[in-house]
């Protein structure tokens, strides 16, 4: 099987649309962590919280470098953007993606359906950030790789 076919097929926002509902699924067939509700929901929501503004800083960053947002046409970035909060994490998007779905898991109780974060992770990585550097590497050259080793992928 050609694995290349699925490189930036799937948006990542559906990813964790998808992923969250099999978290859910997983959630309700396995058993739940024992721990205070008022903890698991307070850590729920300063998780959601985090994973909410970096994606919003990601966006205003590119918005103002006036840039593409969309994951699947890296090729088409007028600009690299390497300020803001770009300058913690080459993808805060897709950090603040994982942070939703580790907010899901830590609601749900499920230690189970925490392995959906990782399956997150892993897919990204190898299925929507390795061709989008690719693609950015070919574009930008060396002010690519520079970035790459000055940033992290993830934080």
């Amino acid at each position: 099987m050609n694995l290349q076919m699925l490189e930036k097929r799937i948006p990542p926002l559906a990813l964790v649309l998808i992923i969250g509902m099999l978290m859910w699924v997983i959630a309700n067939w396995s058993p739940r962590i024992d721990t205070s509700e008022a903890l698991r929901l307070s850590l729920a929501a300063i998780l959601l919280a985090l994973g909410t503004l970096f994606p919003l800083a990601g966006v205003m960053s590119f918005r103002s470098a006036q840039t593409t947002v969309d994951p699947r046409t890296p090729e088409a970035s007028s600009k690299l953007v390497s300020s803001g909060v770009y300058r913690f994490s080459r993808n805060p998007m897709y950090v603040g993606f994982a942070l939703w779905l580790l907010a899901w898991g830590v609601f749900l109780a499920s230690a189970w359906a925490l392995v959906g974060v990782i399956f997150f992770v892993v897919y990204m990585n190898r299925f929507q950030i390795e061709p989008e550097e690719r693609a950015l590497r070919d574009l930008f050259g060396e002010d690519f790789r520079e970035y790459e080793r000055r940033v992290r992928r993830w934080i």
